[in-house]
């Protein structure tokens, strides 16, 4: 590793340019685009420290500590050469663990590396506690599950072998001095590609439960659990997503019960615990129509007691309970909470007696800042900001909506309408989410893509449509082999809907959309080709029969099994709902856009979308940048493909 200045700046806001007469905000999508400045802030366990990553001019992310009560920066930490510190927590109150990202060969976004590293808080004795660099020198990914703090001078890791395809994953204690490691066993659940295990402690740092995934049982979910170290392995459960089940999160202080979500007596996620010594799962709470999430109180460095949940519905939203033992700590974050309505709020570390804490604060309608809140002088001060470049600009306001579909169903949806205009007869862009399945529009975080719309005067619908995730397991599965069709009415729907509300001009509607979104603007313009007047996909799948020839999700058995749940059961169905085998049906111009390091979605997608069009002479636009993968990681090249979309939208649906 090696030392560098930390170099700050603000980008001034927009001055505008003419591109094919539309006025389109350069500086403003600079200021977009722009990778967050500061990612993460933590304060160290006795609050003598802070420690934060953010980013350089280069875009490589450092790691920089602060001494708080002198006021000075202790030290700032870069990796070598194209690496960038990917996360960071402190294991003692005067060493800190961190895991590096590296660019590797063509691809612009960086991978993790599968090393841990360990310095003191000034940059002093640093290690390379694991992988080829390390002392043993083995190849081997490893990664922190926990962070001990009962023990502040050890860890808890698994590794696993580089080479093996299905590998073991074996725990460890390690030293955060030396990266001396002692053995704590084999976890008996395999780690197949593209699955994961996870490991849940108790409070005395013994691995009592594992999950895993078995893609030989299409993709049945194993939990196995144990009585205490050096115990046997048990099944404690198993299922499959279909069915519903628990899924581990933590154990409770001193007892043998697992906090966790499920869905094994609810539609939604409710919040439950389950005892592993009766096998027996109770229901604390659950919402009808949405999951929940815990909130929980924190004792000495872990998390003690289930004090609310978090849920969103209409809304950000939580709620506490009234018979908790931590009441201080309750209201604590109900006040925090207070403090910024409609805001996703969370305590992003404390110190281990809880009087100072750094909280996080963010939604769809501000990027996220960090403050740090001292109990004792009742002060909440601001340290940090995602984007400090947009403080003080007017963000374009996002708000929920919910409509019916024609089946009867309540679609939940984002809407971002620009500044400075009534809201009767915009423009409107729809724009699906990726995933599709499980992934949801929230108002937690804010979505660039809408904002720039927004930014030139264009509404922008992001609706939740059937198979999203967060509404229950029946609404996610209505989506399953329905990728082109009752999905695809569900977005058409929501235009309608805001057709009929005269909020959106019914001439002028067109599509965009990312990954599967990108299969779904060009989709809907073949379902619905007399109301989309242009389509905009990004690295998206227009031949659902190639993805089982080609990306990383056909790879794996695991993602062959998720194709064969979502998809249409057999060949003639995927090409009834292929965008490539119907574009005779297409009436609006199509925008392609696509990286040539997708592994996700290979270019061939693109490719034989593009030729599809020009056997037909249809009219369509390229943009391609060969070291970009699934979704742009350079600023530069999400600001050429803002202008170019801005200027085909103004072509088309522009006043």
């Amino acid at each position: 590793m090696k030392y560098s200045s930390l170099v700050m700046g603000l980008a001034a806001l927009a001055v505008p340019m003419l591109t094919n007469g539309a006025e389109v905000k350069t500086e403003l999508l600079e200021n977009y685009a722009k990778h967050s400045q500061y990612l993460d802030v933590k304060i160290s366990p006795r609050g003598d420290y802070l420690a934060a990553t953010s980013r350089n001019e280069e875009g490589s992310v450092l790691l920089t500590v602060l001494d708080i009560n002198e006021s000075k920066i202790l030290s700032i930490t870069q990796g070598n050469g194209r690496e960038s510190v990917s996360s960071f927590q402190w294991a003692n109150n005067e060493r800190l663990i961190m895991t590096m990202a590296r660019e590797i060969g063509s691809l612009d976004a960086p991978v993790p590396t599968g090393e841990i590293f360990a310095m003191n808080a000034d940059g002093s004795n640093q290690v390379i506690l694991t992988g080829p660099r390390s002392s043993d020198g083995n190849y081997e990914f490893a990664q922190v599950v926990d962070y001990l703090p009962e023990d502040p001078e050890a860890i808890m890791i698994y590794t696993r072998s580089f080479f093996s395809k299905e590998p073991y994953l074996d725990l460890y204690t390690m030293k955060v001095t030396s990266g001396r490691k002692r053995s704590e066993g084999r976890i008996p659940l395999r780690a197949y590609a593209s699955t994961n295990v996870q490991v849940v402690l108790d409070s005395d740092g013994v691995s009592r439960m594992v999950l895993g995934i078995d893609p030989n049982e299409k993709n049945k979910t194993v939990i196995l659990g144990r009585d205490g170290a050096n115990k046997d392995w048990y099944e404690v459960d198993s299922y499959y997503e279909t069915d519903g089940g628990f899924m581990p999160l933590l154990m409770l202080p001193g007892t043998d019960q697992v906090l966790g979500l499920s869905d094994s007596q609810s539609d939604t996620r409710s919040l439950s615990v389950l005892d592993l010594s009766t096998k027996q799962e109770t229901v604390m709470a659950e919402h009808p129509n949405t999951d929940l999430m815990p909130i929980m109180s924190v004792k000495n460095g872990r998390a003690n007691e289930v004090i609310g949940a978090a849920f969103e519905y209409n809304g950000i939203d939580t709620f506490f309970f009234d018979d908790v033992e931590d009441k201080d700590y309750a209201r604590l974050v109900q006040s925090l909470i207070a403090t910024f309505p409609g805001q996703s709020v969370g305590i992003n570390s404390s110190t281990r007696d809880n009087r100072k804490l750094i909280v996080r604060v963010e939604s769809v309608n501000a990027p996220a800042k960090f403050y740090l809140f001292d109990r004792d002088k009742r002060a909440l001060t601001p340290i940090a900001a995602a984007k400090p470049w947009l403080d003080g600009h007017t963000i374009p306001t996002t708000q929920t909506i919910v409509y019916k579909s024609r089946d009867g169903l309540d679609i939940h949806a984002l809407l971002t309408l620009p500044n400075g205009k009534e809201a009767k007869d915009l423009p409107l862009i729809l724009l699906p989410h990726g995933g599709p399945h499980g992934i949801r529009d929230s108002m937690g975080s804010m979505d660039s893509d809408a904002k720039v719309l927004a930014e030139h005067g264009y509404a922008v619908l992001q609706p939740n449509f059937r198979g999203s995730g967060g509404f229950g397991r029946k609404f996610m599965e209505l989506g399953y082999k329905n990728w082109g069709t009752t999905m695809i009415n569900d977005m058409t729907d929501g235009v309608m809907h805001l057709v009929k509300e005269k909020i959106a001009d019914p001439d002028r509607v067109c599509v965009y959309g990312a990954s599967y979104g990108g299969y779904a603007a060009v989709q809907s313009g073949i379902r619905e080709p007399d109301l989309y007047k242009c389509i905009v996909g990004f690295v998206g799948v227009y031949d659902l029969n190639l993805m089982y020839e080609q990306g990383d999700i056909s790879e794996a058995q695991a993602g062959r099994n998720y194709l064969d749940q979502v998809l249409p059961s057999d060949s003639e169905g995927r090409t009834e709902q292929s965008p490539i085998d119907n574009v005779d049906k297409l009436k609006a111009p199509v925008f392609i856009i696509q990286g040539g390091a997708d592994i996700r979605v290979p270019e061939e997608h693109a490719f034989r979308l593009r030729d599809a069009l020009k056997e037909r002479e249809h009219p369509y636009e390229w943009l391609y940048k060969k070291g970009e993968g699934h979704g742009f990681y350079k600023p530069e090249n999400n600001v050429e493909r803002w202008q170019k979309m801005l200027a085909f939208f103004e072509e088309h649906i522009g006043d």
